[in-house]
């Protein structure tokens, strides 16, 4: 019996692509506006909480790609090569670049309540720093976290062969969002933090985070499971515990990034679609309910939150059901370089905020410029820093990668009973 693809081939994932694109350019607006047009986004942000729907969109995305990276590979050490070239060094060029227009004081950076500039290092480097205690040296960093600690908990699953329940996944993490504001369960910013001190957390998580990777990275079939499950309880002890985010609403981030996985499973025969309708189903209640029941009681929480949900995953929706449509060039190309746009565009609005500073007046002329400089200078840190940084990944991946680690994954599939590949 031949074996669904464990990825669908490049050619049909244009529509994430343009998913990626039109989020990152909502995430560009909310945050341009407020340079450029704070009246109307006063306005809008009761009705429509612009971030939440671009990072809504985004985590169905990572949700529906990254556990398919990772299986596509069938080996932990190529997937965490792969993420580290992909990630870490367009985030040090915006960082550096960050650090350098405060040296010329030309931007501000945020402050750090007396934080030590190595405890601030070492937390970034772990890109947890937003559920270390530590703040982000730009806003939009937040949102890496919750992408690295999904990236845990995808590795944890596979080593321990449970990566094919997504679905259940979603609802139990749903659930769990919905029963913790029924209960009245709510928690102080960074609340581990608080109990046991920023610096002793940056550094046990530190210590574990690293040697979780390099277990779960290793040959022994031991070590990969300690790596994996070690990880796994990192990520579920940090989000729940330590986010700036309310609780209900951190575990409904993971929530969603798994609803994007088990889609991802059903349109490749490793799940139904009717089981990953009723997750979904299940999901979007759990999350609507826990917006509306929360404990923050102002319009903006509630109707700004809820109404950018559900356009996100209606947006996610109607992207799958498009998916074998021909996508538009331009989308695509902005898909291409959406993370380009997610990371450099905060560093051109802290120089002109440091410099020109922001609009007394609404200016949809200004506002429109800033996107026309910003996507050029996306398009060139694409392809200088982007590009050859992923190939690096690529090349460095083949000669690491342990031989027959796609075989014996492939293997695994067609061993498995079919009840098995049917799990979401």
């Amino acid at each position: 019996m031949k074996s669904p693809p464990l990825v669908p081939p490049p050619a049909k994932l244009g529509w994430l692509d343009a998913l990626r694109g039109l989020a990152a350019l909502v995430v560009v607006f909310d945050h341009s506006s407020y340079t450029f047009m704070a009246d109307f986004r006063r306005e809008l942000m009761p009705q429509f909480n612009t971030s939440r729907y671009g990072i809504m969109v985004f985590f169905l995305v990572s949700g529906y790609i990254i556990p398919a990276s990772l299986e596509r590979r069938g080996c932990v050490r190529t997937f965490w090569i792969g993420r580290i070239f992909r990630v870490y060094p367009l985030w040090a060029v915006v960082v550096m670049l960050l650090l350098a227009a405060h040296l010329l004081g030309v931007a501000e950076l945020h402050d750090f309540g007396g934080q030590s500039a190595v405890t601030v290092v070492v937390a970034h480097a772990t890109m947890l720093q937003e559920l270390l205690g530590t703040p982000n040296l730009l806003l939009v960093l937040w949102t890496l976290s919750y992408e690295m600690s999904f990236y845990l908990l995808v590795v944890a699953l596979f080593t321990v062969r449970l990566h094919r329940r997504s679905a259940s996944i979603a609802v139990t993490l749903a659930v769990l969002s919905a029963v913790s504001v029924a209960a009245g369960a709510a928690l102080p910013a960074s609340a581990l933090s608080g109990l046991v001190g920023t610096g002793p957390l940056i550094v046990c998580a530190s210590i574990a985070m690293g040697l979780a990777i390099c277990c779960a990275s290793a040959g022994s079939p031991g070590l990969r499971g300690f790596g994996g499950v070690l990880g796994g309880v990192l990520a579920l002890v940090l989000v729940p515990l330590n986010g700036t985010v309310p609780l209900w609403e951190g575990l409904v981030i993971l929530a969603v990034m798994f609803l994007g996985t088990a889609v991802h499973r059903a349109e490749n025969g490793q799940s139904t679609w009717q089981r990953t309708a009723g997750a979904a189903v299940l999901v979007v209640v759990c999350a609507v309910g826990s917006a509306y029941w929360s404990a923050a009681d102002d319009h903006f929480a509630r109707r700004g939150w809820i109404v950018a949900f559900l356009l996100a995953v209606l947006t996610f929706a109607v992207g799958l059901a498009s998916r074998r449509r021909r996508v538009p060039p331009m989308l695509t190309g902005l898909g291409t370089i959406s993370y380009s746009v997610y990371l450099v565009h905060p560093v051109l609005l802290a120089v002109i905020d440091g410099t020109v500073g922001r609009r007394r007046q609404d200016s949809l002329v200004l506002e429109v410029a800033f996107f026309a400089a910003l996507l050029p200078v996306c398009l060139l840190t694409h392809r200088c820093v982007e590009t050859p940084s992923q190939a690096l990944g690529r090349r460095l991946a083949g000669r690491l990668r342990p031989p027959g680690a796609e075989q014996h994954c492939l293997a695994e599939e067609l061993a498995a009973p079919r009840t098995r590949r049917t799990l979401g």
